[in-house]
């Protein structure tokens, strides 16, 4: 009983933590991402992915985490459709890289609490997407290894801003 308490009492410090972090974010929300920028940015995620012999799918999402672009590139496992989704609205409602989760679950302890909060995706590979100090959507790869993800997801959304 004591080791469950003591586990809750973790996992509502965790979350009050999280919630925190998300409204003490310096980076407010902006306009939506339109679809051209959308494509730009996922355009320069592929590129880099296709530079690295990677297979990847790509998704864009709005500051609420609703679809606005995806590709696929030819070869890429049908489950990289739904985790690259997964990856961009995590980064865009948290308005953080996924990474920031894997790093916080990898961490152990408190940091497990991670998987108890709806919509964190703990893999790295989402990145919001940020023009004029203000996030306008996220994009989120999936397809190789969490690290190369992130690669092409940071190099996505470098190419707009």
């Amino acid at each position: 009983m004591k080791l469950f308490a003591k586990s809750v009492f973790a996992l509502i410090l965790f979350s009050l933590a999280i919630s925190a972090m998300a409204q003490n974010s310096p980076l407010p929300f902006g306009p939506p991402i339109n679809l051209e920028t959308a494509r730009k940015a996922a355009t320069a995620a592929i590129a880099e992915a296709r530079k690295n012999s990677w297979t990847m799918a790509v998704s864009v999402v709005d500051p609420d985490g609703m679809l606005v672009y995806f590709e696929k590139m030819d070869n890429t496992q049908i489950a990289s459709v739904k985790v690259s989704m997964d990856k961009a609205r995590s980064a865009a409602i948290f308005k953080r890289p996924t990474k920031a989760f894997q790093d916080r679950l990898a961490a152990g302890g408190a940091g497990l609490g991670v998987l108890k909060i709806d919509g964190a995706m703990p893999i790295e590979g989402g990145v919001p997407i940020v023009v004029d100090g203000k996030i306008i959507g996220a994009i989120g790869l999936s397809g190789d290894s969490s690290d190369h993800d992130g690669q092409c997801a940071q190099a996505g959304a470098d190419a707009v801003k």
